[in-house]
């Protein structure tokens, strides 16, 4: 992020002497969900630091939703529930009339020595009925530079729907529940159609749990999309057996799609049935073949450490990814989020610590099957012996003409001189 401490707060508060402050986090992020401590001890800062300005400080996050008390004792007055938007125009204005916030749905607030929670606000079926965000208010420049320093290319965030009617067992879904909820092709083009006319991104990363779920909803997106003429690249994620179905895969081809990543999780499918993932390893092999047949880059997220996981699994996960070779891919050790059936299974063998302090901690919070430092060994192990193939595989490819020159070729072989010795040296 631009800011490197909470205390940069401080200036906006000087500046624009507001009433309220919301602290919204951001819901489609894994990283968000996972409560990192660094992250949790900001927002209480910016709290403290709001506090003596005299602002009415609400906060909208999984781990508030998960820890409201301890974060109203940290200076919050309240906690929205759920979704925020219509929650928070009520609570302002009811605020601004002096109405009473009990009668607010939503909410989690403190009463004398008591905490008040409100009844549960309805989720919002029609996504439509939003209206766009307020993209002006945003400085477009800094994330412009960023990304063209560091990839050649600008890229948008943005999101289609919200929520994941799925079950896997590690999934916390604090915000919008196992509903699912989408906004209309159309809507979604318009959108599409201000950013690409107003901020020029060449990229867009769709950051939805799970893109284009709705039955049709891809086809008529390709079809706006080619109506419009519109001329973008993006990256979504999905499942893979939902991949695997009718021309999903070619009509997102079509469409511009380049990057698609995919909970592969595992390589034994006795740890996907552990997870309740309710995939197979066939349609993980057969969706990563269905995207490279229509031209789009395979993306694999892994985990490690699920309770009951073998040397066997890892080797199967590593054989699988090893073999499939995505485009990209990432690794994390399973993480017991609070509401899941995997906290539940997990919590008696929580050792004292139930946060990682940042995302690189790789800690193993529960009793698994080995430590933390051989999660942390094989997670570096995994990484550089997958970059070093990846390295050789794509230097083949530029010398048989199948690969263009790119920063990100030229990044990856060369990379290859590092990662070679240092993969050979870690399986020692």
């Amino acid at each position: 992020m631009f800011s490197l401490s909470p205390e940069e707060i401080n200036l906006y508060l000087k500046i624009t002497r507001p009433d309220y402050l919301v602290i919204y986090d951001d819901g489609f992020n894994y990283l968000t969900k996972m409560c990192l401590t660094n992250m949790r001890h900001a927002a209480f800062r910016m709290c403290t630091i709001a506090k003596d300005f005299g602002c009415k400080i609400v906060v909208s996050s999984s781990d508030s939703t998960d820890h409201s008390e301890e974060y109203i004792n940290n200076g919050a007055d309240f906690i929205i529930i759920g979704e925020g938007e219509n929650t928070l125009v009520e609570l302002i204005a009811g605020l601004e009339s002096n109405k009473p916030t009990e009668t607010i749905p939503g909410l989690v607030f403190k009463r004398g020595s008591g905490f008040i929670k409100t009844e549960p606000r309805k989720v919002l079926n029609d996504l439509d009925t939003l209206p766009m965000p307020a993209w002006d208010l945003i400085n477009i420049g800094k994330y412009k530079n960023a990304w063209l320093k560091k990839n050649g290319y600008f890229s948008l965030n943005m999101v289609t729907t919200r929520g994941c009617p799925f079950k896997c067992n590690w999934c916390a879904k604090p915000i919008y529940g196992n509903r699912y909820n989408t906004r209309t092709p159309a809507n979604v083009i318009a959108e599409l159609k201000y950013l690409l006319s107003t901020f020029k991104p060449q990229h867009i990363w769709f950051s939805d749990d799970i893109f284009g779920l709705k039955p049709g909803w891809v086809q008529e997106f390709a079809r706006l999309i080619k109506n419009e003429n519109l001329k973008f690249r993006f990256k979504i994620q999905a499942r893979v057996d939902l991949l695997c179905k009718d021309d999903t895969i070619e009509q997102l081809s079509l469409a511009g799609c380049e990057t698609i990543w995919v909970g592969a999780e595992s390589g034994s499918q006795k740890i996907l049935d552990a997870m309740d993932k309710g995939i197979t390893i066939n349609q993980i092999h057969k969706a990563t073949s269905l995207m490279r047949m229509h031209g789009i880059k395979p993306a694999f997220f892994l985990q490690l450490g699920y309770p009951g996981e073998t040397r066997e699994d890892i080797n199967l996960t590593m054989s699988m990814l090893f073999n499939l070779m995505p485009d990209d891919m990432g690794i994390s050790v399973s993480y017991p989020l609070p509401g899941t059936k995997f906290y539940e299974n997990v919590k008696a063998g929580l050792n004292g610590k139930t946060n990682w302090t940042d995302s690189d901690e790789l800690a193993v919070m529960y009793k698994s099957p080995y430590s933390t430092s051989y999660y942390k060994k094989l997670h570096r192990y995994i990484h550089k012996t997958f970059r070093k193939k990846q390295g050789f595989a794509t230097l083949a490819k530029i010398m048989k003409g199948k690969e263009t020159i790119s920063r990100k070729t030229i990044r990856r072989v060369l990379a290859t001189a590092w990662y070679a010795p240092a993969s050979w040296l870690s399986a020692l």
